[in-house]
C-alpha cells in the first residue's frame, strides 16, 4: 500500500469521483498537492508516494537520464499500483476512477491502463513519457480508447524527441488523445496546462460518472 496525501477529508469523499495523482522521478506525493485546489468540484485526488528510493526521495523505477527502464520492474511498480488503488476503491464510495501522472508519474498510469483496460474514466500524463513493453504491445491496441490528456512543452529538456515521438505514436492509436502544447512551460506544470486540464476533468471524469456508483471489489 503507497503513502496516500488526500485532497479532501476522508467524510467528504464518498460519491466523488477518485483521480489518483502519480508524481514525477526523485519527487513525491507533496509535489502535487498543489494541485488540489484546481481540481473540479465532485473529484477527490489521492496523490501517492512512489515505492522506489532515490536518495531520500521516491519514484516508480529505476530511470537513467535517457528514461531507460527494465520492462519488469516497470510491471511490477503498475501491478502493485493496481493492488494500492484497489485498496482505495474499497474503502470510498467512489463514482469512478481517472489516473494523473507527472513525468515518470504519466509512465506509471499509461502503464496501468495498460494493464487493466477498461478499468479507468480518463488519464492525463503531464510532462512524461511511456516505456515500451514488448510484452503488453502483444494484446494492443487498446480495445478500450480511455480520454487521455497530454500536456507539455515542445522545448521540454527532459523528455527527449525519440520518447516524444513514442508517446504520441501510443497515444493515437491507444487512447481518444487530447494534446496540449505550452510554450515556455519548461518541464512543470503550468497555469494553462491546469485550466485546460480542468475542462478535460470535467468533462470526462464528473459529467461522465455523474449519478454512477460502481461495485470497487477487486477485478
Amino acid at each position: 500500500m503507497h503513502h496516500v496525501s488526500w485532497s479532501v477529508p476522508e467524510n467528504a469523499r464518498a460519491g466523488t469521483h477518485l483521480l489518483v495523482m502519480l508524481h514525477g522521478y526523485g519527487s513525491d506525493e507533496t509535489a502535487l498537492a498543489p494541485l488540489f485546489d484546481h481540481l473540479p468540484p465532485g473529484v477527490t485526488g489521492a496523490a501517492l508516494r512512489g515505492t522506489f528510493d532515490v536518495g531520500g526521495r521516491y519514484g516508480w523505477f529505476l530511470l537513467d537520464p535517457l528514461l531507460a527502464s527494465d520492462e519488469a520492474e516497470v510491471l511490477a511498480a503498475g501491478t502493485s499500483l493496481l493492488a494500492t488503488i484497489d485498496e482505495l476503491r474499497k474503502k470510498g464510495n467512489f463514482t469512478g476512477v481517472s489516473l494523473l501522472g507527472f513525468s515518470q508519474g504519466m509512465a506509471m498510469a499509461v502503464c496501468a491502463l495498460r494493464l487493466r483496460p477498461g478499468g479507468f474514466s480518463c488519464a492525463a500524463g503531464l510532462s512524461g513519457f511511456i516505456v515500451e513493453s514488448q510484452l503488453l504491445a502483444m494484446a494492443e491496441p487498446l480495445e478500450v480508447r480511455p480520454p487521455f490528456f497530454w500536456g507539455r512543452d515542445r522545448a521540454d529538456w527532459v523528455i527527449h524527441p525519440d520518447a516524444v515521438a513514442a508517446a504520441s505514436a501510443w497515444l493515437e492509436e491507444n487512447t481518444m488523445l487530447t494534446a496540449r502544447t505550452y510554450p515556455g512551460m519548461g518541464h512543470r506544470i503550468g497555469p494553462d496546462e491546469l485550466r485546460d486540464l480542468g475542462v478535460f476533468l470535467r468533462r470526462f471524469a464528473v459529467s461522465a460518472e455523474k449519478n454512477k456508483v460502481t461495485d470497487y471489489g477487486s477485478d
